[in-house]
């Protein structure tokens, strides 16, 4: 059975670790969000390997002038990482405003130039620094498992600077991200709003690597933010979204890190293995991302698919109704005449038939003929009248009577109640389609 997940904010030794991550993941987040609206994806990819070099040399020169101030360590790390990150940035930016270089080429050139000078010295310390060495590679790939209270703190610190940028610039952040040429004719101080933005990325970059690493960060700043993407398009939205799947995804790496294994073993599979804090964290993240794009309620892969398909059986329904409109008040159809006109399987025409019967607009009798009910030949009508507004409305604007079919057919299903009013009133109430058929009044239809 597995533990309960408050255990993981009890316990003494999974506490640090459980809400170091998912406040790093949170912070995380929200700014990947902004780096998400602005389209600036690979800067988190690049300037979080431009960190390694700084990461390398700091544990380089802790070694060889100060070897026996382990405490001193991290902190030096964190500065080292800062300032190489903060180089990267300027590298990038020169590169693109300076030598006209493209940004992806600016971003790959950082990228692997940073990340090969880090791995160039590593090389080094690991035959000559073997105990540090172990240090360099724990911020190359994580390892939330060892946090401590003093990490919490740092982390805690971090998302309440966060948070409280977004709360007192939340406008001016929103204008700028969506509108930098309103934002500068408002007076914004846009090169002011996006410097402080780039500093709170470095900083985000530079705590998270001490939880999943050089490698893996990118993946923190971005899930999420496409996660949360889905869900919503406002931006406040998109913030409190990120910073909710970034959290979850924090606890469900250290959850899940700690739980699989034992879980395995206690059923007796053998596993003998353990499981990364720090990769979890980011495949938890990758999964709600996953999950998010197939099932977000609006924008999701399953939900626009249903949508769809909801859309064509009204279609087809519209589309039969008018048939039997058309065939007069006491015309009727069989079933093999409806396919023949419209061609469905059996499985599609019973599943049309049945949802037409339960929203009382058809009735089935002998032989499998089709009616209309009385509903049913209002509902026909107003579709009927739709159709023939929009081929008016068509040749008003200039289109020959020919070429208006089409569109109708297509409009007729998605006109609402609003739009037929106004097509009525601008077209003074018309009686007959451009093709001299009558076009049904409001009070024959539904």
């Amino acid at each position: 059975m597995l533990s309960s997940p408050w255990h993981y904010f009890t316990d003494p030794v999974l506490q640090s670790p459980t809400l170091g991550s998912m406040l790093m993941c949170l912070s995380s987040a929200l700014v990947g969000v902004i780096v998400f609206l602005r389209r600036r994806s690979l800067l988190g990819e690049a300037l979080s390997h431009a960190t390694y070099p700084g990461v390398v040399l700091s544990v380089l020169f802790m070694a060889a002038f100060f070897p026996l101030s382990s405490d001193m360590m991290a902190l030096a790390i964190l500065i080292g990482a800062f300032l190489t990150s903060l180089l990267g940035l300027w590298v990038i930016e020169k590169m693109e405003h300076k030598f006209r270089v493209k940004n992806d080429a600016a971003l790959c050139f950082v990228l692997s130039v940073f990340f090969g000078v880090g791995v160039l010295v590593a090389s080094r310390i690991q035959f000559t620094h073997a105990l540090w060495y172990k240090t360099v590679q724990i911020f190359l790939y994580g390892q939330a498992a060892t946090m401590t209270d003093i990490h919490v703190w740092l982390y805690a610190v971090l998302a309440a600077l966060l948070s409280m940028v977004l709360v007192f610039l939340y406008r001016q952040i929103q204008m700028t991200i969506f509108d930098r040429d309103y934002s500068r004719t408002a007076g914004v101080p846009i090169r002011s709003i996006d410097t402080l933005l780039f500093l709170l990325l470095v900083l985000a970059i530079v705590i998270g690597i001490r939880s999943v690493g050089v490698v893996l960060m990118a993946g923190m700043l971005i899930a999420p933010a496409v996660s949360a993407r889905q869900f919503s398009h406002r931006l406040w939205a998109v913030f409190l979204y990120a910073a909710v799947f970034g959290a979850l995804s924090g606890f469900l790496g250290n959850y899940l890190s700690v739980e699989l294994p034992e879980w395995g073993t206690r059923k007796g599979w053998g596993w003998d293995f353990s499981l990364p804090t720090g990769p979890m964290i980011l495949l938890s993240a990758s999964a709600i991302c996953l999950l998010s794009l197939l099932f977000a309620p609006r924008n999701g892969l399953v939900s626009r698919l249903w949508r769809i398909l909801r859309f064509r059986k009204q279609c087809m329904g519209d589309n039969l109704l008018k048939y039997l409109w058309r065939l007069g008040d006491d015309g009727c159809s069989t079933v093999a005449a409806i396919k023949k006109w419209q061609p469905l399987s059996f499985v599609q025409m019973r599943l049309l038939i049945w949802s037409l019967k339960r929203q009382g607009w058809i009735e089935e009798g002998s032989a499998h003929t089709l009616r209309l009910t009385r509903d049913g030949r209002l509902k026909a009508a107003r579709i009927v009248r739709l159709h023939r507004l929009w081929e008016a409305y068509l040749v008003f604007l200039g289109q020959g009577a020919e070429k208006v079919h089409r569109s109708a057919e297509e409009m007729e299903h998605i006109i609402t109640p609003e739009l037929e009013k106004q097509l009525a009133e601008l077209l003074g109430d018309p009686k007959r389609d451009p093709h001299a058929q009558p076009i049904p009044s409001p009070e024959e239809t539904l």
